[in-house]
C-alpha cells in the first residue's frame, strides 16, 4: 500500500465529530466492565486446537491493550499494514481492536486463501506483519503465513495464536514487557483493507473507520437489534460486510457478541439456546434452511434475524418469512462496494427496494442518509453514500476506452456494482436480475471467469475448470482433467485455495 493511502496517525488527529471504534469500545468498558463481551464458538477446540473462552469487557480491554503493546513494541510504526487471517473466534475481534488502538491498518485476508493469494495480498498492500492461527480446521496456517512472508519483502513480523507454532513465528499469548503510549486515532484515515474482484481484476479496497461505522449503523438500525442484545454471528469477518455485521454491530449494540462456525446445525442451535441470543447474523441462504428445518421456532429468545445475501439477485425468490416471534432483515451485499438492508413486513415477503436515497433505518425516515441506490442508463445498479469507497473503484487506467471497456461512472461518487437491474412497471421497485458479467461468486469468494480457465490451462491439455449455478452459494466450481488426483496435487502445489482444488474431486464414488 502506498504512503499516500496509508494513515499517518503518529500525530494527534484533529477533532472529529465521530468517535473511533476503539472510543466506542472504551466507553462500553467504562460503563459495564463486568458484563460479558465476547464468547468463542463452543467447538473451538475442533477448529483451532485451543479451548473456547468467554471474556468480560474489562478482560477484553486488557487483552486488546496487551496485543496493541506487542505490536508497538515490535517496532511497527503507526500506519503500518498488518494482515489478519484468522477464524471466527475471539482472537479475530481482539486483534482488530488492538491493531486500531496501535494505529495500524488491518488487511482482512479470507480464511480460504492459500499461499499464492496470501502472498499477492501481502505484496499489494505492502504489509509489514501477518497475524494468523496455528491451525484452522486442520490446515496449518502458521506454515502458510511463514511461506507467504518469504515471498513478501515488506514483511517484518509473523505473529501467531495457538499451539505448536513454528520457529520464527512470534506468539501472541504472552504479556508485553512495557506499555507504550498509543497514537491518537483519526477516523478519517484508512483503517482497514479488504479485497474485491472486479471486471478489471483484483483490487485492494481501503476504508476508513467512518466507512465501517456507516455500514454498521445501516445494518444495526434497519434490523432493529436491541441495545444490550446478545448477538450470535456466523459470518467470517474477513470482508467489509462480515466485519460490520459482527464487530461494528456488536459495538453499536453494547451487548455480547457470540461467534460460531456454521458447520454443525446442532452446535449452532445449542449455542443460541445456551447464550439466550436475541439476534442471529447469518448468510441469507442459511437462514432459509434453518427456517425450513424448524430450528428457529424452537428459539423463544430470538427476536432479530439478519440474513446477508452475497448473491442479492436471489433475495426476490427466497422463501417467505413465517416466524412470528422474530423479524428478518435482508442485507444486500455487492462485493466490497457496499450494502443496504430491508426488514421484511408482516406478509413475510422481501421488502420492495425503491431507487433513491435511503436512511439508516427505513422505518425512521428522519435518520441520517445511509446511501443512495440508482439505476444506471445501461441497466445496472449503482451505490453511493458514506460507506462506499468510490475512489477505490475508479478505472485503473486513464487510457483510451475500447468497446470492451466498462462504461464510465455516472458521477465520481457513485460506484456501479455491475449487477443487472430493472424497475417494475407497476410498483417502480428495483428488481436485481443477474450478477456482474464475467464474475463468478462462490460464497464470499469472487473469481474472474477468465482466471478459472487460465489456471486450468496450467494443469494439462484438456483440463477444464468452470463455475456452475448454485442456489446456496451463487456458484460452485467443477473441474475435469484426465487425472483428477494429479490435478488436485498440482493446484495445491501452486498455492491455490481449496475451492479450486476440490473442484477436481473424484465424483465416481458419489455417482455410484
Amino acid at each position: 500500500m502506498s504512503d499516500r493511502t496509508a494513515p499517518r496517525t503518529s500525530q494527534p488527529a484533529a477533532n472529529t465529530a465521530s468517535p473511533s471504534l476503539d472510543d466506542i469500545f472504551r466507553r462500553l468498558v467504562a460503563r459495564q466492565p463486568g458484563l460479558p463481551a465476547l464468547i468463542d464458538p463452543p467447538d473451538k477446540r475442533r477448529i483451532t486446537g485451543t479451548a473456547p473462552s468467554a471474556l468480560t469487557f474489562a478482560e477484553a480491554d486488557l487483552a486488546v491493550s496487551s496485543l496493541a503493546a506487542q505490536f508497538v513494541n515490535s517496532g511497527l510504526p503507526a500506519g503500518s499494514v498488518i494482515a489478519l487471517q484468522l477464524p471466527n473466534t475471539v482472537e479475530f475481534m481482539l486483534t482488530v481492536l488492538a491493531a486500531l488502538r496501535a494505529g495500524l491498518v488491518i488487511a482482512l485476508v479470507p480464511q480460504l486463501w492459500r499461499q499464492a493469494e496470501l502472498s499477492a495480498a501481502l505484496n499489494r498492500t505492502g504489509a509489514r506483519a501477518v497475524v494468523t492461527m496455528g491451525t484452522i480446521d486442520g490446515v496449518n496456517h502458521a506454515d502458510l503465513a511463514m511461506n507467504a512472508a518469504v515471498e513478501a519483502f515488506s514483511i517484518r513480523h509473523v505473529f501467531g495464536f495457538g499451539i505448536n507454532l513454528p520457529e520464527g513465528m512470534t506468539p501472541l499469548d504472552g504479556q508485553p514487557d512495557t506499555s507504550p503510549r498509543f497514537p491518537t486515532q483519526d477516523v478519517r484515515r484508512v483503517a482497514a483493507i479488504s479485497f474485491d474482484v472486479t471486471p478489471d481484476g483484483s483490487r485492494a479496497i481501503p476504508r476508513t473507520q467512518l466507512h465501517l461505522i456507516a455500514g454498521g449503523l445501516a445494518l444495526f438500525l434497519e434490523s432493529g437489534i436491541a441495545q444490550g442484545a446478545t448477538i450470535l454471528s456466523t459470518m467470517q469477518p474477513s470482508s467489509f460486510a462480515g466485519l460490520t455485521a459482527s464487530l461494528v454491530t456488536w459495538l453499536l449494540s453494547g451487548g455480547t457478541l457470540a461467534l460460531n462456525h456454521p458447520f454443525d446445525s446442532a452446535v449452532l442451535e445449542q449455542q443460541l439456546v445456551d447464550e439466550k441470543c436475541g439476534a442471529l447474523v447469518a448468510p441469507g441462504p442459511l437462514v432459509g434452511r434453518l427456517q425450513e428445518a424448524g430450528m428457529l421456532e424452537r428459539l423463544p429468545a430470538l427476536r432479530h434475524v439478519v440474513g446477508l445475501w452475497r448473491a442479492p439477485e436471489q433475495v426476490a425468490s427466497s422463501p417467505e418469512w413465517t416466524q412470528t416471534s422474530a423479524t428478518l432483515t435482508d442485507v444486500y451485499l455487492f462485493g466490497e462496494i457496499g450494502l443496504f438492508g430491508a426488514r421484511r413486513g408482516d406478509n413475510g415477503a422481501p421488502t420492495p427496494i425503491q431507487p433513491g436515497p435511503y436512511g439508516a433505518s427505513r422505518n425512521e425516515p428522519a435518520t441520517p442518509m445511509a446511501g443512495e441506490i440508482i439505476l444506471t442508463p445501461h441497466g445496472t445498479l449503482a451505490l453511493r453514500g458514506p460507506m462506499v469507497p468510490a475512489s477505490a473503484y475508479r478505472p485503473l487506467t486513464d487510457g483510451p476506452r475500447t468497446a470492451l471497456s466498462p462504461a464510465p461512472p455516472i458521477a465520481v461518487d457513485y460506484v456501479d456494482t455491475g449487477y443487472a437491474a430493472r424497475r417494475d412497471r407497476a410498483s417502480g421497485a428495483l428488481c436485481i436480475t443477474a450478477p456482474p458479467a464475467g464474475l463468478m461468486s462462490v460464497g464470499g469468494y469472487r473469481f474472474l471467469a477468465n482466471d478459472l480457465q487460465e489456471w486450468a490451462k496450467r494443469l494439462a491439455q484438456g483440463a477444464m475448470l468452470t463455475a456452475l449455478p448454485d442456489r446456496l452459494s451463487g456458484h460452485r466450481l467443477a473441474g475435469r482433467a484426465n487425472d483428477n488426483a494429479r490435478a488436485r496435487e498440482a493446484l495445491s502445489a501452486l498455492g491455490l485455495n481449496p475451492l479450486m482444488v476440490e473442484a477436481f474431486r473424484d465424483r465416481t464414488a458419489a455417482a455410484s
